[in-house]
């Protein structure tokens, strides 16, 4: 953990206690971790990539470079709450880095990107650079099952049919920088199409904040 404001903790595995998180302190594949109100967090994973999380927000460490079936060296985490900003670095063939919430999944290489959950589960994400394969995750879904699928481009700003008219049981969308897409509690894209800096919604402290910690990096 790289910077700590306010209040974090996090929770191993089947334990109920929740241990508070101090800069400098590790996280490990399997914990969760919280922040509370008025409080935000930065994870440093492998001296590369940077994960922020906004207040009142929940992520589960799945994975923190570990060695897959195939050899590769993983990274997973979801999001279960909440909002994150991602800064991550471009990964080699034998890399995997992805993010996920529970109605969709992000693989990331080389990207910049805001992510949230809302209390009603749906999921926006938002691209600043780079782009992200983003596709659904469905019950005994994984990120790698539906990429036999070849992924659509995310074009200009566009309001997706309605879920019963529009056959996206395994969507696969590539989204790209300064493209935003939206996807409800059923796993259905609802929106999707370009954002710009100079939207109301970028103009928080929490994306200002963001902007200038990478700045530093």
């Amino acid at each position: 953990m790289t910077f700590v404001e306010g209040s974090a903790k996090k929770q191993r595995g089947t334990e109920a206690e929740w241990h508070r998180v101090l800069v400098d302190s590790t996280v490990i594949s399997g914990e969760r971790v919280r922040t509370f109100t008025e409080s935000r967090a930065e994870l440093e994973i492998a001296r590369l990539d940077r994960v922020r999380m906004a207040p009142r927000t929940t992520i589960d460490i799945l994975k923190l470079y570990e060695e897959s079936v195939e050899h590769q060296r993983e990274s997973a985490i979801q999001l279960q709450s909440g909002e994150l900003w991602a800064h991550v670095g471009k990964k080699s063939g034998g890399q995997r880095f992805s993010i996920s919430t529970p109605v969709a999944a992000a693989a990331i290489t080389g990207t910049t990107l805001r992510l949230s959950v809302d209390a009603d589960s749906c999921a926006e994400l938002r691209v600043y650079s780079g782009e992200v394969v983003l596709s659904r995750v469905t019950a005994g879904d994984s990120l790698r099952k539906g990429l036999s699928s070849a992924p659509q481009q995310v074009q200009g700003p566009t309001e997706v049919a309605p879920p019963r008219e529009v056959s996206l049981e395994e969507w696969r969308l590539i989204v790209r920088s300064m493209q935003r897409v939206r996807v409800d509690a059923r796993g259905e894209v609802v929106q999707s199409g370009s954002f710009s800096r100079e939207d109301p919604e970028e103009q928080s402290d929490w994306v200002n904040w963001n902007r200038e910690r990478d700045q530093k990096l």
